[in-house]
């Protein structure tokens, strides 16, 4: 639970402070878009400014306006207001246009006293979220009116200009953003939903295997029984009955202790040991064991002793599984165990000469219940627990093992374990 909730802390932090670098960001392109505008609207008013100065249709226009000299044109002051506000406007959208500026705008003509004034006739009155760039004219128009003239041009909420200019960065932003948390909120349920999964069939196989126990036992105990008052010609069933639920017995206890060691239920403790009588040990009982199957089994280990930090019970268990699987898929080749040292470290190779195992499969042999598809044939049978039992110690000790192996020439399984610096 801790963890999860770690988890899921750590995704929203990360989220969070990934939405404000962004919003970060954003600013700066905001304000290096407002930068960039007003040199634009600069070089802009640059250009009204020269187009304004003479006198020319517009600015004698716009002077018979200011000064509602109706005279100048055979017209009413309402029509020349119209034709003054009309192509003003025109000119200055195609100025504005010419500098790469296509943002709403409306515009005021002023004189310093404000005795004539001039804007479009649909104009926004909210004032908060207008910006205001003046322009003086100069030349006819002041000189011909006698003041000082101001031009106004005035863009309503520029920042939503900017965002539409820069949505080739906001939107991928957004997206990307969403993305991420769509794909982490998958990632995290998928996870929790599969660690539930397998929770609830590890607790229903460590309940079968438990009461499997029970009438295990009593098979093995009736089997005990019969034996005793069976004839001898009939006692070898008996025997294969024994056998099996022997059998049996062991693949129950390997089920129950590898799943506590997944779960941590059953600590390995480590003890400073010396591990060469361990290995002499394992490979004596194992070469008395093939030799009844004509199996050729060699082995080499150093002479000296091995200081190391681990458990006795678990590395022989190990041992015995990498070797009894040398056994079962080396079809009757011989097996070596050879162990060496290299500095600190010690390597204790297992090789045989059978069936192999293609590369395809070498990653996943360690998985529990996993099988290589060669595993069931000439009688040899499993449950994909003892190499997934071996990996689980090795890895508790602080070691690591690895596999080469060529289909039809053999396999080579080696563990490595760091040894101690005292016995």
């Amino acid at each position: 639970m801790k963890k999860r909730v770690l988890f899921i802390a750590l995704f929203a932090i990360s989220l969070a402070g990934l939405a404000v670098v962004q919003y970060q960001y954003l600013r700066i392109g905001l304000n290096l878009a407002g930068v960039q505008f007003s040199r634009k609207v600069a070089a802009a008013g640059d250009d009204i400014r020269a187009g304004l100065y003479n006198r020319n249709q517009l600015t004698y226009l716009l002077a018979g306006m200011l000064e509602q000299d109706s005279t100048r044109f055979n017209t009413g002051l309402d029509h020349m207001g119209d034709a003054s506000r009309f192509f003003l406007e025109d000119f200055l959208r195609e100025k504005l246009v010419d500098n790469e500026i296509d943002a709403d705008f409306s515009y005021a003509l002023i004189t310093r006293d404000s005795s004539y004034y001039l804007n479009p006739e649909t104009q926004n009155k909210e004032e908060s979220s207008r910006f205001v760039y003046p322009i003086v004219v100069e030349g006819y128009l002041p000189n011909t009116v006698g003041q000082r003239i101001i031009l106004q041009l005035q863009f309503e909420d520029l920042n939503r200009y900017f965002l539409t200019q820069l949505n080739g960065l906001t939107l991928p932003t957004l997206l990307f953003l969403i993305g991420i948390f769509v794909a982490v909120i998958w990632g995290l349920r998928t996870y929790y939903w599969q660690e539930r999964t397998i929770t609830t069939t590890q607790e229903f196989i460590n309940n079968l295997t438990h009461e499997l126990r029970t009438p295990v036992f009593s098979i093995r105990l009736a089997a005990k029984i019969l034996k005793e008052q069976e004839p001898e010609d009939q006692k070898h069933l008996t025997d294969k009955i024994l056998e099996e639920s022997s059998r049996l017995s062991t693949h129950i206890e390997k089920v129950l202790e590898l799943g506590s060691l997944e779960r941590g239920a059953t600590p390995v403790v480590l003890k400073s040991m010396d591990i060469r009588p361990v290995l002499e040990r394992v490979c004596g009982e194992f070469s008395s064991q093939v030799s009844l199957e004509d199996i050729s089994f060699t082995w080499e280990i150093p002479s000296e002793p091995l200081p190391f930090e681990g458990s006795e019970f678990h590395l022989e268990n190990a041992l015995r599984n990498l070797l009894d699987n040398a056994r079962k898929y080396g079809e009757g080749n011989p097996v070596t165990l050879r162990a060496t040292v290299s500095g600190k470290e010690l390597e204790i190779q297992v090789r045989d000469s059978g069936l192999g195992i293609p590369k395809t499969v070498q990653a996943r042999i360690f998985k529990k219940y996993y099988r290589a598809p060669q595993g069931d044939v000439q009688g040899v049978r499993g449950y994909g627990l003892g190499l997934s039992y071996v990996k689980t110690v090795v890895q508790r000790h602080r070691g690591r093992i690895a596999v080469e192996s060529t289909p039809g020439e053999g396999t080579v399984f080696s563990v490595h374990l760091r040894l101690s610096d005292h016995g």
